[in-house]
Formats: structure tokens, C-alpha cells, sequence
């Protein structure tokens, strides 16, 4: 299988990603929320790439079981239910709820990843179920990291380790060969040479920087936590639900530690 890493969702329209296999990463914080989400009995995330798509199409569903989540500048949109910190998806408020998701980055890029043939959304949390069911289609894949929207600063480190990260698991399977491009081993470089502490990574970063700064810096610990929500999020029509399959055992390269304990 081929590996190609796109390192930011905005050089890349609907056309272009139209039936390939994609994977969006959005560490901080759009895949994390929709892997935690789901794996706390959301029914489905909907996701729109503007506040106008989120408002229209919450007036079409049910007010009781749906909910409207995401952020701003990484901060809760007025008149929402939800941000985008992961730990505001707990059970109590999303089981059974569809939630319309609208962020400044993650939700654009998997609204792009719209005409894929497979879309999944990855992070740090998922990631050996991410490489499971990878490998399970055995076909090329494309590793979209959402990147950010903010002129000449679109590069996300965490996003880009991240997907370096899923890039050495696939490499140690041993029954197939991956084949990369010149991103993908970008990627991967930059996953061996900062991989060691994913939180030190996270917390370093422009992103991560700014997170803390206005106040969801337990966040990061969330979003380091590797392996912590095993689901795969799948798009199925135009929603994104839960994907059945088999945990396995994961093969994560013994050079990375577990994120420092809260």
C-alpha cells in the first residue's frame, strides 16, 4: 500500500480527495472530540465546515436529541451546546445525541474528505485502531492533517507526529509492504525524532502553547493519551459513527512513553 501525508487540509479541495482513503488528523482537538464522543454513546457527528451549515442544519433535526458542538479561535461558539475540549463529551451529555460539529480546522477538513471513498478520523487516542483498520483495507491511503487556517503558519507539528506516528506502526507489519512519499517520510522523521513524549510534543507546540494559554491545558494530557479510546470513527453517508471491528494488540514502537500522569 501507498502512504501519502497531506500536511494541511486547505491544499486540498473535495475533487481532489474524491474516492481516495483518507485518514483525518486533527490532534488538538477535533479527532480526539469525535473519537471520545463516540465512544461515549454519541449516535453520530455531523460535520459542517461553517457556523451557517451548523445553524441550518440544526434547524431541520430534532432539538432534543441533537446538540451543536465546536470552536472558535478554540473557544465555544455563542449559542452552542459543546466546545471542542474533549472532556465536555462525557456520557451523561452525548449518549444518544447527534452532534452537529463545527471547528476552526478538524470539521473543515473531514467536510473536504466529504467524496472519499473511506474516511476515517484519527489521533493519538485511536491510533493502533486507526493502523488496524488501515491495514484491514489494504489499500493506498491519504494522511490528512488538518493543519491550521491562520495564513502562513497552516503547520500543525502535532498533527504531522501524529501522523508520522501511524506511518511507523504500518511500517512494522510484516506480511505487506508500505510504500512512501517524500511527506510521508517527512512525517515519519519527524514522529522518530520527537515521538519519545507525545505531552512534551503537544505542550511545545504553537497549538498546544495556545491552549494552554486560554485555559484547556488538561486537554493535552487528553489528546497524548495514546490508545486511551480504541474506536475507529467512520464516515457513513454523510455522518461519522462508530466503525465494528476488532481491537487488537498494539504495535506501537517501544521508544514511546506513555504520557506523564495528570
Amino acid at each position: 500500500m501507498r502512504i501519502d501525508v497531506s500536511f494541511n487540509a486547505a491544499q486540498l479541495d473535495e475533487l481532489q480527495l474524491r474516492d481516495k482513503n483518507v485518514v483525518v488528523i486533527d490532534v488538538l482537538r477535533a479527532s480526539t472530540t469525535v473519537a471520545v464522543a463516540l465512544a461515549n454513546g454519541a449516535r453520530e457527528i455531523i460535520p459542517v465546515a461553517t457556523i451557517e451549515s451548523a445553524v441550518k442544519i440544526s434547524g431541520s433535526l430534532f432539538g432534543e436529541v441533537t446538540l451543536r458542538g465546536g470552536e472558535r479561535n478554540g473557544k465555544m461558539i455563542e449559542g452552542f451546546n459543546l466546545g471542542n475540549s474533549p472532556a465536555e463529551y462525557n456520557e451523561n451529555m452525548v449518549r444518544g445525541k447527534s452532534i452537529i460539529f463545527c471547528t476552526t480546522n478538524g470539521s473543515v477538513a473531514m467536510s473536504r474528505s466529504r467524496y472519499a471513498r473511506r474516511l476515517f478520523v484519527g489521533g493519538f487516542v485511536n491510533l493502533t485502531a486507526i493502523v488496524n483498520a488501515i491495514r484491514e483495507e489494504g489499500d493506498d491511503f491519504v494522511l490528512l492533517c488538518a493543519g491550521r487556517s491562520n495564513g502562513l503558519r497552516s503547520f500543525s507539528l502535532e498533527d504531522a507526529v501524529c501522523a508520522g506516528m501511524v506511518i511507523s506502526a504500518l511500517s512494522l507489519q510484516k506480511t505487506a509492504s508500505v510504500d512512501l512519499t517524500d511527506a510521508s517520510r517527512a512525517a515519519l522523521a519527524l514522529y522518530k525524532g520527537l515521538g519519545r513524549s507525545i505531552l512534551k510534543m503537544l505542550r511545545t507546540s504553537d497549538h498546544g502553547q495556545y491552549l494552554t494559554e486560554i485555559g484547556f491545558a488538561d486537554d493535552l494530557k487528553l489528546c497524548a493519551d495514546v490508545d486511551s479510546v480504541p474506536v475507529v470513527p467512520a464516515q457513513q453517508g454523510t455522518v461519522i459513527k462508530l466503525r465494528k471491528m476488532e481491537i487488537r494488540t498494539p504495535e506501537i514502537e517501544p521508544n514511546v512513553e506513555r504520557p506523564e500522569s495528570a
